[in-house]
């Protein structure tokens, strides 16, 4: 048997904060989630995501630490057009999460911005540029 890509695993610090900026992303994600040590979400067409809470982690890995910098971890969400990217952003920053870099037209063709989530991950937001194709 080959082994095939099941899931992307976060350690979060306060469980619904975290879902709660992940939801504002449009992952449906339920209410009683938000006192759970573990949560699954099932991605569209794609692998899971998985939130542990800190506890949970360190229930079977007494010695982890949370990594640190500013690449812990990074995910991407793609948005319809240029505009939705600025939109998505500024509400989010607006919600009082930590933007990381502003919307900006990337030299590879699309507009794209990071903000990070509660426990410092980076999270893209793009879409492609007029005439940059997809």
């Amino acid at each position: 048997m080959t082994p095939r890509f099941h899931f992307i695993g976060l350690g979060v610090a306060d469980m619904a904060a975290s879902l709660a900026f992940y939801r504002a992303l449009g992952l449906d994600i339920p209410a009683e989630a938000d006192t759970q040590p573990h949560v699954e979400v099932q991605l569209p067409a794609g692998p899971l995501l998985v939130f542990d809470s800190i506890e949970t982690i360190r229930s079977f890995d007494p010695d982890w630490t949370a990594p640190t910098g500013s690449h812990r971890a990074s995910l991407a969400f793609a948005c319809a057009d240029p505009a939705e990217v600025d939109k998505v952003y500024t509400a989010l920053v607006a919600a009082g999460h930590t933007g990381h870099m502003q919307p900006w037209d990337a030299f590879w063709g699309q507009r794209y911005a990071v903000v990070l989530d509660p426990d410092g991950n980076g999270v893209d937001l793009l879409a492609p540029l007029p005439g940059a194709g997809a």
